[in-house]
C-alpha cells in the first residue's frame, strides 16, 4: 500500500487529499509557493516544503515536484485537479523516477487531452459526439466552409482547451472570422498548441457528466451522473447529484456509455465522461475529464463512496472495492462554488482578508475549503475559496437545505458568489428541476439581490473591523 503521497496541488483540494491520507493512514506532504506559506494545506499536512517565490512557477514545474517527491521518501503523488493534473510529462516523469501517479497513464490524457483525438476515438467505440470537424481545422477557410455545410451557430474551441477557455460561439460568418485569430491565440497562449477545431453548437443543452472509477485489472464502474447545466461562461457554478433531469433509462443509458468510453481507451483511475443533451434528448460525447472533478463530493455525497480514497487504492494497484450492482444512489446533493467574486460586478475575483468566517453545520452538511478568519486570498490564483454540498432525501428538501446552509455561511472582508447562490435556489425554474446551460444568461435579474444583514451579521463585521484594525 502506499505510504506517503506529496500533493502537487494547492487550495481546497488540497486539504480534500490531506484528510483522505490521514483517514488512511497515509502521509501527505504538502508543497507551497511563498503566496501560500499560511494556507490551509500547509497548515494540514504532515509535512510541508516551499516552491520559492515564484507565485505560479513551481506548481507547474514537474521535474522539481517530482524531485521533491523522491527526495522526501514519498512513493506516490496526487495531481488534485487543475495545474499539472492533465499534464501527461508529469506522468510520464513519475513513473521514470518510481513515483506513483495517482492518475491515468500518460498515454490516455495525452489521448483524452486532445479533443480531436477524443472525438475520434468515441466515435470507434460507438459513441455520439456533437457535429464538427474530423480533425483539428487547417485554418480559416476550412473553418468557414465547413460552418457554411454545417450551419450556424457554431463552436470554435481550442483542441487541448479545458477549463472553458479558448472557446468561442460563432453566430454567423462575420463572428467566425473576428473570433478565429483570439481563439488560436488563446490556445497557443493557454494550452501551448495553436490547433482549434469546430463543432456544432447545440442550443441550451444540458450538461450532464457521469463519474467512473476503473482499476488496473480490467473493472470499470460509474457513480452515476451529476448535472452541472449550472454554468457561466462555461465556468460551473452549481453542480448536482442526480441530475432531476434525467429519467431512470437516459440515467441507465449516460452510465453504459460513459464504462464504454473508459474501456475503450484502456482507462484506469477516477474520471468523469461529460456528454451534452439536446431538446430531443439526443446524447453527445462532450469531453473526458482525466482527473478527480472539483464537484466530486455530490457524488459522495449520494453514493457513500470515498472517491480520493478510492483513487489512492487504484494507484497502489488494489481491485475495485465494489462491482456495478454494489453501486446504489441515494437522495440528491447540490454543491455550490463559493467564489471570491462580486457578481453584482460582472463577477469581478474579490480578493483580500477574511476578517471573520463561519462555515454553516447540520444535518446533511459538507464544506470543503480553504479559508478560515484571518486568511489572506492571494491575487495569484482561481477565485473559488470554499464548497459548499448539501444533501437530503428529495429534491424538494435538499433546495431548502441549501437555503438554509447558504444563510448560515459568513464569510466577511471580501464578497462572494452566497447571495447569488440564494437567487438561483429562490428561481422558480430552478426550483422545478428543468434548466439548461442557457440558465445564468437567462435571468440577469438574478445578480439584483439585496444583501440583508442580521442583528448578529452586523455585530460581528464591526467586531471583525475592529481585531482588524488593532492588530488582533
Amino acid at each position: 500500500m502506499i505510504k506517503k503521497i506529496l500533493i502537487a496541488n494547492r487550495g481546497e483540494i488540497a486539504v480534500r487529499i490531506v484528510r483522505a491520507c490521514a483517514e488512511m493512514g497515509i502521509t501527505s506532504v504538502a508543497v507551497y509557493a511563498e503566496a501560500d506559506r499560511y494556507a490551509l494545506h500547509v497548515k494540514k499536512a504532515d509535512e510541508a516544503y516551499s516552491l520559492g517565490p515564484d507565485t505560479v512557477a513551481g506548481y507547474l514545474n514537474a521535474h522539481r515536484l517530482v524531485n521533491l517527491a523522491v527526495a522526501t521518501g514519498c512513493d506516490a503523488l496526487h495531481p488534485g485537479y487543475g495545474f499539472l493534473s492533465e499534464n501527461p510529462e508529469l506522468a510520464e516523469i513519475c513513473a521514470r523516477r518510481g513515483i506513483r501517479f495517482i492518475g491515468p497513464g500518460p498515454e490516455v490524457i495525452r489521448r483524452m487531452g486532445d479533443k480531436t483525438a477524443a472525438r475520434a476515438a468515441m466515435r470507434e467505440a460507438g459513441i455520439p459526439v456533437t457535429p464538427g470537424s474530423d480533425g483539428n481545422l487547417s485554418g480559416l477557410d476550412e473553418a468557414l466552409a465547413l460552418a457554411r455545410d454545417m450551419g450556424y451557430p457554431v463552436m470554435l474551441k481550442a483542441t487541448s482547451g479545458g477549463g472553458g477557455r479558448g472557446i468561442r460561439r460563432c453566430d454567423d460568418e462575420n463572428e467566425l472570422r473576428r473570433a478565429w485569430d483570439r481563439v488560436v491565440s488563446e490556445a497557443e497562449k493557454a494550452f501551448g498548441s495553436a490547433e482549434v477545431f469546430m463543432e456544432k453548437f447545440i442550443e441550451r443543452p444540458r450538461h450532464i457528466e457521469v463519474q467512473i472509477l476503473a482499476d488496473s485489472h480490467g473493472n470499470v464502474i460509474h457513480l452515476f451522473e451529476r448535472d452541472c447545466s449550472i454554468q457561466r461562461r462555461h465556468q460551473k457554478l452549481v453542480e448536482i447529484a442526480p441530475s432531476p433531469q434525467l429519467d431512470e433509462a437516459q440515467r441507465e443509458r449516460l452510465g453504459e456509455l460513459a464504462v464504454r468510453a473508459a474501456r475503450a481507451v484502456g482507462y484506469v483511475n477516477a474520471g468523469t465522461v461529460e456528454f451534452l443533451l439536446d431538446a430531443d434528448d439526443n446524447i453527445y460525447f462532450m469531453e473526458m475529464n482525466t482527473r478527480l472533478q472539483v464537484e466530486h463530493p455530490v457524488t459522495e455525497a449520494i453514493t457513500g463512496v470515498d472517491i480520493v480514497q478510492e483513487q489512492i487504492r487504484i494507484a497502489a494497484g488494489l481491485r475495485l472495492r465494489y462491482r456495478q450492482e454494489d453501486i446504489r444512489r441515494r437522495g440528491y446533493a447540490i454543491e455550490f462554488r463559493i467564489n471570491a467574486e462580486d457578481p453584482k460586478n460582472d463577477f469581478l475575483p474579490c480578493f483580500g482578508r477574511i476578517t471573520r468566517y463561519f462555515a454553516p453545520g447540520g444535518p446533511g452538511v459538507r464544506t470543503d475549503g480553504a479559508i478560515y478568519s484571518g486568511y489572506e486570498i492571494p491575487p495569484y490564483y482561481d477565485s473559488m475559496c470554499a464548497k459548499l454540498i448539501v444533501w437530503a432525501l428529495d429534491w424538494d428538501a435538499v433546495i431548502d437545505r441549501a437555503q438554509r446552509a447558504l444563510r448560515d455561511i459568513s464569510v466577511f472582508g471580501v464578497k462572494t458568489t452566497i447571495p447569488y447562490h440564494l437567487e438561483i435556489l429562490r428561481s422558480a425554474e430552478f426550483q422545478s428541476g428543468r434548466f439548461d446551460t442557457g440558465f445564468v444568461e437567462a435571468h440577469p435579474e438574478l445578480v439584483n439581490y439585496s444583501v440583508k444583514r442580521s442583528n448578529r451579521d452586523v455585530a460581528a463585521a464591526i467586531g471583525a473591523a475592529l481585531a482588524a484594525h488593532m492588530g488582533i
